[in-house]
């Protein structure tokens, strides 16, 4: 019986859904705009794209979606987080939150507390946990937060700390607590870790609805399936990993649609514009991913350590708005294009509106009412978002040499022919959904990151370590052992600290095992 996975990706504006083989042939897709009901989205997408496949040979459902990082970005459905640090007093310089936008601090601050443990680069504790005090902050939790985050001092290098303290306030307060471990989100960095940390504690909520949501369609579907989100480096979590670990999923879209336009064109190097119904992610694939940042990524406003593709990101859509003046977006329309748009009965003038005037597009119940567009207007607005294109894409490009563009997203409609300093635009089959395409074709992956004294032992002995800690982490994870293999090796020199210190992070990615 051939095995069928079904990927579904659900963004601001549509919900996007495909059927694939395993062979990797798209069975059935189907595209819907988004519902406030995160829930009903998916299953209004699901229903759609299983009407011609037999359920009973659908073993993965994968789902990619932008409602954590919405959620971060709108202040909104986030909970509140107990913080818990643990280093006192050597790390209280700066306190937790510090740099964080005012208005996400008012979001998620709940009892914060620093306290004496943690440990030293190589693994030496600076002083032993104060229990008591973290049993203090766990009471004075209570009540009062939904989630707590706890980052200790070193705690890639060691744990031991953190998890004690996760023990001790599962104690006090039951298991009804979401506590997020800086070790287990994100690498080194003690701010930016606790950053992710207090993050992954605000979106545990988002998280559950999402989880829930997926498991409730699946199951009205008739389907039994393995359930994964997608993360932010294009790779498979389980789904009820993710409801743990939610931040790691925040990127997840845009990654998910480049992965899904190197698959359908077979490029391995290309720029890959994303165009949506609300913005345009730019991407660069390097061997077939995403060129990852080589800089910390900001979250909301927030700073934070997380691979995370090196991207540019407008407010440039099918559903942006086309001001007076022909000031176009970063408003838009959203997942209302289908009734709020001209060349749909609407009053508000869109960028698709412009595109099909401009012949670049034919759809809409009333497409004749885009020929009523001022052609001053319209020649202005096409100039316009044409430039942006070609900005966009010198931006994100590592050379000077001309590389090609592969275009997808349901408005890439607006994208012209040709763009200036590339070599040709690439519209590839299934462009629409190319997103939910990219979640099917989604390796596991594993990685470490820690700090290794390589005059403590010989930095091959580190390396080997570090391989096998990701290599098994990837097997952990669902990766087939006998397929799973080293995707990336990372070192870099920490000139600060002693010992020929040297920060590692290796990745081990492969295919799920059957």
């Amino acid at each position: 019986m051939t095995r069928v996975r079904i990927g579904i990706d659900v963004g601001g504006t549509n919900t996007d859904a495909v059927a694939v083989d395993e062979a990797g042939n798209v069975l059935a897709w189907h595209k819907t705009p988004s519902t406030p009901s995160v829930a009903e989205g998916i299953q209004i997408a699901l229903a759609a794209v299983i009407k011609d496949v037999d359920v009973s040979r659908v073993t993965r459902v994968m789902l990619g979606t932008t409602q954590a990082l919405n959620a971060l970005i709108q202040r909104r459905g986030v909970n509140k987080v107990g913080i818990l640090r643990i280093g006192a007093p050597a790390f209280n310089a700066v306190p937790p939150l510090a740099g964080w936008p005012a208005d996400l601090v008012e979001a998620v601050r709940g009892p914060v507390a620093l306290v004496a443990g943690g440990h030293e680069y190589d693994g030496r504790a600076i002083s032993p946990l104060d229990e008591e005090a973290v049993r203090v902050f766990a009471r004075e939790c209570d009540g009062a937060v939904k989630a707590i985050a706890i980052t200790s001092i070193f705690s890639p290098v060691t744990s031991e700390h953190e998890v004690r303290a996760r023990e001790i306030v599962a104690q006090e307060l039951g298991e009804g607590f979401a506590i997020s471990l800086g070790s287990e989100v994100a690498g080194v960095g003690l701010l930016e870790r606790e950053n992710a940390a207090i993050l992954n504690g605000s979106l545990t909520g988002i998280a559950h609805e999402v989880v829930s949501s997926l498991s409730v369609a699946v199951e009205r579907a008739g389907i039994a399936a393995d359930l994964y989100l997608t993360q932010n480096d294009g790779t498979l979590l389980r789904a009820l990993d993710a409801l743990h670990r939610p931040v790691l999923t925040v990127a997840s879209g845009a990654t998910n649609s480049m992965r899904g336009a190197a698959y359908l064109t077979g490029l391995s190097d290309a720029i890959v514009l994303d165009v949506g119904g609300t913005s345009t992610d730019v991407g660069l694939l390097v061997d077939g991913f995403p060129r990852m940042s080589a800089h910390s990524v900001e979250i909301g406003g927030v700073q934070t350590n997380f691979r995370m593709p090196d991207l540019i990101s407008v407010g440039l859509g099918g559903g942006s708005i086309v001001e007076p003046g022909a000031a176009v977006g970063p408003g838009s329309v959203g997942y209302r294009l289908t009734s709020d748009a001209l060349v749909f009965g609407g009053t508000t003038l869109t960028l698709s509106d412009c595109s099909v005037a401009a012949g670049r597009a034919s759809f809409g119940d009333f497409p004749e009412r885009a020929s009523a567009i001022d052609s001053e207007l319209l020649a202005t607005v096409i100039a316009h978002i044409d430039s942006r294109f070609e900005v966009l894409c010198d931006r994100i490009k590592a050379s000077r040499s001309d590389v090609p563009v592969i275009v997808v997203g349901g408005g890439e409609h607006l994208v012209p022919k040709s763009i200036a300093g590339t070599s040709q635009v690439v519209r590839p089959d299934f462009a629409d959904v190319a997103n939910a395409v990219g979640a099917t074709v989604a390796d596991v992956s594993g990685s470490v990151d820690r700090n290794f004294v390589y005059s403590l032992s010989s930095r091959d002995e580190c390396l080997d370590e570090a391989k096998r800690t990701a290599l098994g982490a990837a097997t952990r994870a669902g990766a087939d052992p006998l397929k799973v293999r080293i995707s990336s090796v990372v070192e870099i020199p920490v000139p600060y600290m002693p010992g020929d210190c040297t920060r590692v992070v290796v990745k081990a990615s492969g295919p799920l095992a059957d």
